[in-house]
Formats: C-alpha cells, sequence, structure tokens
C-alpha cells in the first residue's frame, strides 16, 4: 500500500509554464524544464494532484520538497501555487519559483530573493494569490526579439543557435535551487549572479 512520505514538504519548487503538447519547448516554458530536471536527478515524480498542478515530493539536497508544474496557464499560477503553500503550512520564503524572463540574454540565469514581478504575468499571479512578494525565484533569460512582439516572442520556440546555452541554463538553474535549498538564498545569489568565467 502506497504511503505519503512522514517527513512533512518543507519547500515547494514552483516551474512556471503553460501546460499542453501546443506550448511545450517554448520561452514560456523554460521553467517546467528546470522542474522536469530536477525531476530527472532526483527521481521524483510528479503526478497530476489537487489544485491544478503536477506535483511529486521528495528529496533535494537534504530537504523534503515538492515539485510543481502549475496546470492553470500561465496567468492563473497563483491558483495551484497558494493552495499548495497553504496545505503544507509554508512561508511563501519557502517558495523557490523559476521562470523565464525577457530582460536575460538567452542562456543567463539570475536569483533573486524577492521583488515585484517586472511585468511577468505568472509571476504576478503568484504574488496576488499569496499576498507577499518575500520569495527567493530563478529567473532565466530567453532574450527579446526585436522582430515581434511579447507575447509572440515568448510563445516561440527557441533557434537552433539558442539550444546549446538554453540547455546549459536549465542545467545551472537546476544547480541553482539545489544550492539554494543547501545553503540560502544570500549564498545562492553570490554564487550564481557573479560573471561566468570566460570560455
Amino acid at each position: 500500500m502506497f504511503r505519503r512520505p512522514r517527513t512533512p514538504v518543507r519547500h515547494l519548487v514552483v516551474g512556471l509554464g503553460n501546460p499542453g503538447p501546443e506550448y511545450a519547448g517554448t520561452r514560456h516554458n523554460v521553467g517546467f524544464m528546470v522542474v522536469d530536471r530536477l525531476s530527472q536527478r532526483h527521481g521524483i515524480v510528479l503526478k497530476t494532484a489537487r489544485h491544478g498542478a503536477q506535483v511529486g515530493d521528495g528529496m533535494m539536497a537534504g530537504e523534503p520538497v515538492a515539485l510543481v508544474k502549475p496546470l492553470t496557464f500561465m496567468n492563473l499560477s497563483g491558483r495551484a501555487v497558494a493552495p499548495l503553500a497553504n496545505r503544507h503550512s509554508l512561508l511563501p520564503g519557502h517558495l523557490i519559483v523559476i521562470y523565464d524572463d525577457a530582460d536575460l540574454p538567452v542562456g543567463k540565469i539570475r536569483l533573486r530573493a524577492r521583488g515585484s514581478a517586472g511585468g511577468h504575468g505568472g509571476l504576478k499571479s503568484i504574488i496576488a494569490a499569496l499576498g507577499s512578494a518575500e520569495f527567493p525565484r530563478v529567473r532565466i533569460g530567453i532574450g527579446r526579439s526585436s522582430g515581434s512582439d511579447l507575447i509572440e516572442h515568448v510563445l516561440s520556440r527557441f533557434g537552433p543557435q539558442e539550444r546549446e546555452p538554453v540547455d546549459q541554463a536549465i542545467e545551472r538553474a537546476a544547480d541553482a535551487v539545489e544550492y539554494l535549498l543547501a545553503h540560502g538564498i544570500e549564498p545562492a545569489m553570490n554564487r550564481f549572479n557573479a560573471p561566468e568565467p570566460e570560455g
């Protein structure tokens, strides 16, 4: 008989994206890609659960976590995240939200301890649902395109020349989440926000 782990979940690791095959691999879904990578690394199976999200419980960096992929569509992400946080009695500071950022070049990542939504619909929804912006986040650069509007750009797929830096960014973002869980947000920011060495 299946039993839930007795250790309470202490962190939600939330990757943002849009559900469905038509959105798979789009720029807006890099948060999903990082959660999928963490799922593979740690053998955490994501299953459809209540509150409109795929959720998988497991251990990462010695911490009991739930990996989360909201299935509410991006701009309603808070409808999935807030009930899950409440279910596990977690304060906002125990969330890690991973999402795309058009203000960063493709392949760059940045960690922040808190802050505004910066125009990101998914983040705006989570902040409104939690009533707080005091949660760590991992931003993954998707760049901007001068030839299309922002909505068209974020729903487009990466070009062949972008694939390698994006794959590297997904790995680095997964590393950053693991490091954050082990050491906290400030040490993680110091490590992963530093300029990357040339070559």
